[in-house]
Protein backbone atom coordinates (compact mmCIF):
# COMPACT_ATOMS: atom_id res chain seq x y z
CA UNK A 1 0.00 0.00 0.00
CA UNK A 2 1.44 2.99 -1.07
CA UNK A 3 1.33 5.99 1.31
CA UNK A 4 0.15 9.43 -0.27
CA UNK A 5 2.38 12.59 0.41
CA UNK A 6 1.68 14.46 2.90
CA UNK A 7 -0.74 17.81 1.98
CA UNK A 8 -2.36 15.25 -1.10
CA UNK A 9 -5.85 15.29 1.01
CA UNK A 10 -5.81 19.30 0.50
CA UNK A 11 -5.55 19.16 -2.89
CA UNK A 12 -1.85 19.42 -3.13
CA UNK A 13 1.72 19.38 -1.64
CA UNK A 14 2.30 22.22 0.69
CA UNK A 15 4.48 25.26 -0.98
CA UNK A 16 8.56 24.89 -0.15
CA UNK A 17 10.35 28.46 -0.03
CA UNK A 18 12.52 27.82 -2.59
CA UNK A 19 12.88 30.51 -6.02
CA UNK A 20 13.58 28.94 -8.79
CA UNK A 21 12.68 29.40 -12.63
CA UNK A 22 9.25 27.76 -12.17
CA UNK A 23 8.00 30.17 -9.42
CA UNK A 24 7.04 27.52 -7.69
CA UNK A 25 5.88 29.53 -4.74
CA UNK A 26 6.30 33.09 -5.73
CA UNK A 27 3.56 34.35 -3.12
CA UNK A 28 5.46 33.41 -0.42
CA UNK A 29 9.07 35.27 -1.52
CA UNK A 30 6.86 38.29 -2.37
CA UNK A 31 5.40 38.18 1.31
CA UNK A 32 9.04 37.94 2.70
CA UNK A 33 10.34 40.31 0.52
CA UNK A 34 7.80 42.75 1.50
CA UNK A 35 8.25 41.82 5.33
CA UNK A 36 12.25 43.19 4.84
CA UNK A 37 10.82 46.54 2.94
CA UNK A 38 8.93 46.89 5.80
CA UNK A 39 11.63 46.52 8.05
CA UNK A 40 13.92 48.59 6.28
CA UNK A 41 11.11 51.53 6.14
CA UNK A 42 10.70 51.58 9.56
CA UNK A 43 14.73 51.29 10.37
CA UNK A 44 15.93 53.81 7.66
CA UNK A 45 13.06 55.42 5.25
CA UNK A 46 14.98 57.59 3.04
CA UNK A 47 16.54 54.14 1.99
CA UNK A 48 13.41 52.46 1.79
CA UNK A 49 11.85 55.22 -0.40
CA UNK A 50 15.07 55.07 -2.44
CA UNK A 51 15.02 51.18 -3.02
CA UNK A 52 11.23 51.70 -4.35
CA UNK A 53 12.11 54.24 -6.64
CA UNK A 54 15.41 52.79 -8.13
CA UNK A 55 13.69 49.21 -8.51
CA UNK A 56 11.80 49.68 -11.59
CA UNK A 57 14.82 51.72 -13.21
CA UNK A 58 17.21 48.75 -11.91
CA UNK A 59 14.36 46.33 -13.74
CA UNK A 60 14.00 48.28 -16.94
CA UNK A 61 18.06 48.45 -17.31
CA UNK A 62 18.32 44.86 -16.94
CA UNK A 63 15.52 43.54 -19.00
CA UNK A 64 17.75 43.47 -22.07
CA UNK A 65 20.03 40.77 -20.74
CA UNK A 66 16.91 39.10 -19.81
CA UNK A 67 16.42 38.75 -23.47
CA UNK A 68 19.31 37.64 -24.03
CA UNK A 69 20.09 35.64 -22.01
CA UNK A 70 16.65 33.65 -23.05
CA UNK A 71 18.47 33.82 -27.01
CA UNK A 72 21.59 32.18 -25.61
CA UNK A 73 19.79 29.40 -24.21
CA UNK A 74 17.80 28.95 -26.94
CA UNK A 75 20.85 28.57 -29.50
CA UNK A 76 22.40 26.10 -26.73
CA UNK A 77 19.40 23.85 -26.75
CA UNK A 78 19.42 24.09 -30.41
CA UNK A 79 23.09 23.32 -30.55
CA UNK A 80 22.36 19.85 -28.15
CA UNK A 81 19.88 19.01 -30.23
CA UNK A 82 21.84 19.21 -33.40
CA UNK A 83 24.67 17.40 -31.89
CA UNK A 84 22.00 14.79 -30.74
CA UNK A 85 19.97 14.20 -33.52
CA UNK A 86 22.58 11.06 -35.29
CA UNK A 87 22.03 9.43 -32.03
CA UNK A 88 18.07 9.66 -31.95
CA UNK A 89 18.36 8.42 -35.01
CA UNK A 90 20.08 5.33 -35.29
CA UNK A 91 18.29 4.28 -31.95
CA UNK A 92 20.84 3.58 -29.66
CA UNK A 93 20.33 1.89 -25.97
CA UNK A 94 17.88 3.70 -24.06
CA UNK A 95 17.81 3.30 -20.34
CA UNK A 96 14.40 2.81 -20.02
CA UNK A 97 13.25 -0.16 -21.40
CA UNK A 98 16.62 -1.48 -22.46
CA UNK A 99 16.19 -5.55 -22.64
Amino acid sequence: MEVPPPGSELGGTFPVFVRNNGYRDRGLYSVVKFLLWCILLVLCWPLALLALVLYPIVWLFLLPFRILGIAVGGVFALLAAIIMLPARVLGGPRAVGYR
